[in-house]
Order: structure tokens, then sequence, then C-alpha cells
């Protein structure tokens, strides 16, 4: 096989935008949602999500066109724009993003697992940890075969996922009750936009989690066939996935009550065909769950083991994760990445709600990447780089500002307690950042925004460390 034939097309490339996206989180959506929002709060988040993503999507797009030298997405796109401390953050909030959402989805699958295997039942017992353990290095081989084999499997894995989640949405349509959807519209005390506003605020961190996987294709760039096809896959993808999205959560809403579905186990959609149809549609639905977050994993994988690989190629992380094997899988990065899964699946022992918490964690972490690459679709419409002299960029100047203003309301829906955790997440990547720099030989001064950064995250950290201990915060 050559070496272009190895590289990604469209196909492979829409299918990674959308089968990372469409993992565990689309099945448990209505009962996720559910859980803070009834049906007139979730049309409003829907809207501000459906902006907000969208707008998110066509940055990247437009990143991609502007700026086709920058292979590896996320992380390119800050360090250029913002210096390389914030350069290596971003990758390293996606990164562990990228793995602690593997965490969640283990969780999951062995919750399905556990609807036909009592033994696995709830996805957090010891059975549960040493089934998602032979999942997890599975994955890890299979990646090591190859990322164009491993997207190969994620394509095929990507249709199978979506028959059942079809299948769902035309029985949904054709049970829907308008007065199951319309009872306590608002919320018990009729409309008041105090409560409405935090019933928005608490489904933000939802909807992004199940968006999280809409940068696949840039961060995978560097491997696609032709750059054109990097843009295109990301809105193909995106646009597909939020329709199948509001449908499954709104239609939901129309079949059963807001604290039926609040209280429904994991995945809430299973539960939900089964009361239209009976105990069938919980085995397609969970059979589905279990192929769709197969898929899932695999694609995450592949994130979680490039963006390193790309980062230490550019010298800001250690030199020693650049290493590929020879069918060229980033192959240290890979061990690392799995090795942390690993020991963060033993932790689920000791959680009660370790899905709902490792998901929550994984979009807080993503967030400062996805703000940053919005920050700088903005600095560009406003310094003209990347652009013809003269060139109108009024659509692209709006795109970027509201795909930065929704980034900071996520920051402000995600909380103090998560903001501050995140923290904990963040503040020991500066020990790695120094190590590396130092390792490559690369003499750069702090700027002052950087070293104030540095010391925030620190504070910060020390802050959340408080608070775990004096039960302020809690996990």
């Amino acid at each position: 096989m050559s070496e272009d034939e190895k590289k990604l097309g469209l196909v492979a490339l829409i299918a990674l935008v959308v089968g990372s996206m469409v993992g565990g989180g689309a099945f448990n959506l209505a009962g996720d949602i559910a859980l803070g929002s009834n049906s007139g709060a979730a049309i409003i988040g829907w809207i501000i999500t459906g902006i907000g993503i969208v707008a998110l999507a066509f940055v990247f797009q437009n990143l991609t066109q502007r700026k086709p030298e920058l292979d590896s997405g996320i992380y390119s796109y800050a360090k250029a724009g913002f210096g390389t401390f914030l350069g290596f953050n971003s990758a390293w909030g996606y990164w562990l993003s990228a793995f602690l959402g593997n965490v969640a989805y283990a969780t999951l699958v062995f919750s399905s697992i556990g609807y036909f295997i009592p033994m696995f039942e709830g996805g957090q017992n010891v059975a549960s940890i040493i089934g998602a353990s032979v999942v997890l290095w599975s994955v890890h081989f299979l990646v090591l075969r190859g990322v164009s084999s491993a997207a190969l499997i994620n394509t095929v894995a990507t249709i199978a996922k979506v028959i059942p989640i079809f299948l769902f949405i035309i029985i949904a349509i054709i049970a829907f009750k308008w007065d199951t959807f319309s009872f306590e519209f608002w919320g018990s005390e009729g409309f008041s936009w105090a409560s409405v506003g935090e019933q928005v605020r608490s489904m933000m961190l939802v909807t992004l989690w199940v968006f999280i996987g809409v940068e696949g294709a840039v961060v995978m760039s560097g491997r696609a066939r032709n750059r054109s096809d990097v843009g295109k896959a990301t809105v193909i993808g995106l646009i597909s996935v939020l329709l199948i999205y509001i449908l499954i959560s709104l239609l939901s809403l129309g079949i059963m009550s807001r604290e039926e579905l609040a209280n429904l186990p994991n995945p809430a959609m299973a539960y939900v065909l089964e009361e239209i149809v009976g105990k069938w549609g919980a085995i397609v639905i969970n059979l589905g769950l279990i192929i769709s977050v197969m898929g899932a994993w695999l694609g995450w994988t592949l994130f979680a083991a490039e963006l390193p690989y790309v980062t230490a190629k550019d010298k800001v992380f250690p030199k020693w994760l650049a290493k590929e094997n020879k069918n060229h899988a980033p192959v240290n990065s890979l061990w690392l990445t799995n090795g942390l899964i690993q020991l963060f699946l033993i932790t689920l022992l000791f959680s009660e709600a370790a899905y709902n918490f490792m998901f929550s964690l994984a979009t807080s972490a993503i967030l400062i990447p996805y703000m940053l690459s919005a920050f700088y679709q903005v600095k560009l419409t406003m310094t003209g780089e990347g652009y013809e002299v003269g060139e109108k960029r009024i659509k692209e100047k709006v795109v970027g500002f509201i795909a930065s203003i929704y980034a900071l309301w996520l920051v402000y829906a995600a909380g103090i307690s998560y903001l501050l955790l995140t923290m904990l997440l963040y503040a020991p990547g500066i020990i790695l950042y120094k190590r590396a720099l130092k390792e490559n030989g690369i003499q750069e001064q702090d700027t002052t925004m950087e070293k104030v950064l540095m010391i925030l995250f620190v504070v910060l950290a020390v802050i959340a460390i408080g608070g775990l201990v004096t039960g302020r915060i809690t996990i």
C-alpha cells in the first residue's frame, strides 16, 4: 500500500468526526438533559448550543483553509496565535479530555453489557474494570497496527452505530405525545428568567460532551489525503449529528416525563424505547451502544495518541513521545495514554457516579483548547493574516466572536468546582512543559502573561486541593 493510500479520505474523516461525537453520550443524552432541564429550557439550550457549536465548526473549517501549514489543529492554532506555553496547554488539555473521555466510555459500555450479563451491572465493579482493561489493551494493539487500519474499522463501526439510533428516532416520532412534552414546559413553578437560565446552564456541559470530537478531522489533518476534505468533514459531520441529538432529546421528553427520564439508568435511550415497544427495544439499543462506544473508544484512542505525538515532534512535549513504530503509529504516546487510562479505570471502584464525573471533567478540560481556537480565528480576522489584501472577512469575524462567546459561556456554565478540578490536571503540565523545553535545548523566556498564567494555574490547583480536603468540592 502506497503512502497516499494510507492517508485518510473524506469518508474516513467524516466517520472520525461522527464516530467520535456519537459515542455513549448520545444514548444517555435524554436522561442527562432531563436531570436539569424541562422541555422549554431544553429547546433554548439547543438553540444556544446549535449556534455555538456550528460557529466552532466553521472556525475549524476556516482555520484549515487560512492556515493549511498548521497540521496539528487545536494545538498549532493556540501556539501560532498565543505562544508556546498556551500551545502546550491546548495540547495538554485536549489530551486530558481524550483519555478521561475514554474512562467515561468504559463505565458506560460495561453498564450496557450489564443489561445482558448481570456480573457487569453498573459498569464500575471489579468485573467491569477487568473487562474494560481487556478492551483497552485490545484497542491499543489494534492502533499499533497502523492508524489507517484503525480508521477503517472506525468507519464500519460508525455506520453500524447509527442504525439503532435512526430506528429509535422513527419509532419515537410515531409514539410522541404533545401533552407529555408540554407538561410543566418551563418547570413546576412556570416561567421565570432565573429558573430557565439555570436549567439552560445545567445542560451546557451535557451538550458539549456529546459534541466533543467535532475537531476530529482537524486533529488528524496531517494524515488527510486532501486538506480540503478536513473542513468539509467537520461541517458535514457536525450538522448531521446536531440534528440527531436534537431529535433524540426532544422526542424522549414527549414519551416520558422529565422526572422519569432523569431517574432512568444508563443508557436512557434503551429504557425509553423499551417503554414504547417492550424489552426488545432495550436489547437493540444496548447492543447499539456497545458497538457505538467501542467505535468511539477507538476513535478517541487515535486522537489521544496523535496529539502528544505531533506536539513532541514540534519539541513542546518530551521528545520520546515522537517515536513511531514501523506501521507509523505513535507508539510511546499510545503506551503513556493507555497506561494512564488503566490507572483511572481502577478509580472507578471508588466513585458512585463515575460516568457523570468523568464526562464532566473531560468536558471541562477541553474548554481551554476550544476557546483558544476561537480566539485565534478572531485574531486572524483582526490582523488580516492569511487573507488577501482587501479581502472581506466580516463573516469569519462574526463566526469567531460567536464561537468565542460560546466558549466563555461554557466556562461559566461548567461552574467553579469543575474549573478548579480541571486546574488540578493543568498545573502539573507546567513541569512537563519546562522539562520538554530543557530536553530539546530550547531556551525560551516566559512572557509576563505566561508567568501570570502559571501562577494562576498553581493557585487554583491549591484551592482545589483545599476544597477536596474540606469537603467543599466533592468527586
